[in-house]
């Protein structure tokens, strides 16, 4: 081995990184319930998507459910961080729970400008994606106004009442390029489309995005730390492999096969 060269290698370690202030207030919210009310506290679907965030809280007597028909009448539940439709909260008050609401203060944004475009009369296109938790929620708080939009592609078929009257809302966990691909194409249909009061997008998704992007260009390879139910952890992914990285991809922790 005398004489040859050796490749230098460089970890690089995006900043900022690591979980967003809503993680860490959800997560805080179901521990100080543990605390306050002693275990079990249930929590309807998973408090974030993280499967190690769950399993930590599970060891300390959290029970995640999918709905608030499966918690005991009378029990401490508590809504995860996506955020959860209105009707969500009315079946908890018919059962008597004890309900504590984790809801990502950007989430309830959303949910508020909903209200607001649909209480105006218009129709809402959400773009984000089906079946997600946060979608799911939004939708739910004016489900005759709103549009799911799934990506640029899904601009073209999209049908509203009044083209003069349409606004966009979106998942606050998007890819910021994608989410722009699609607003531009929706205007291109509805030039008189109104943008939300402010970007839906939330500003820890971004700033990841961004950190990731800024040293994609230089990477080999790229791994995002994070569960495959986490649309951030997925979008990291793909703003690295977009951004220029050899290969990119998301594991869960260490073990992880090579």
């Amino acid at each position: 081995m005398r004489g040859m060269s050796v490749k230098t290698r460089r970890v690089l370690l995006a900043k900022p990184r690591g979980y967003c202030a809503g993680v860490d207030r959800a997560v805080q919210t179901v521990e100080i319930a543990l605390e306050l009310y002693g275990a079990p506290v249930y929590v309807r679907k998973q408090i974030v998507h993280n499967s190690h965030v769950v399993a930590s809280l599970e060891a300390r007597g959290a029970i995640f459910v999918e709905e608030a028909e499966e918690v005991p009448e009378g029990a401490v539940v508590v809504f995860s961080a996506h955020g959860v439709a209105p009707q969500v909260r009315e079946d908890a008050r018919k059962r008597g729970l004890h309900a504590i609401d984790a809801t990502c203060p950007l989430v309830t944004k959303v949910h508020n400008e909903a209200r607001r475009f649909a209480a105006r009369g218009y129709d809402i296109l959400l773009i984000g994606h089906e079946g997600h938790e946060e979608v799911v929620g939004t939708t739910g708080e004016a489900p005759e106004h709103i549009h799911l939009v799934d990506g640029p592609e899904e601009s073209a078929t999209t049908q509203v009442r009044d083209p003069a009257k349409v606004a966009w809302l979106s998942q606050t966990t998007l890819s910021v390029d994608e989410t722009q691909q699609t607003v531009a194409a929706l205007r291109e249909r509805f030039p008189l489309l109104i943008d939300p009061p402010s970007d839906d997008i939330c500003y820890a998704t971004q700033n990841r995005q961004a950190a990731v992007k800024a040293i994609a260009g230089e990477a080999e390879l790229v791994l995002v730390v994070g569960s495959r139910n986490s649309s951030n952890s997925v979008r990291l992914v793909e703003v690295a492999l977009d951004g220029g990285a050899d290969a990119a991809y998301l594991v869960d922790d260490a073990s992880a096969p090579p």
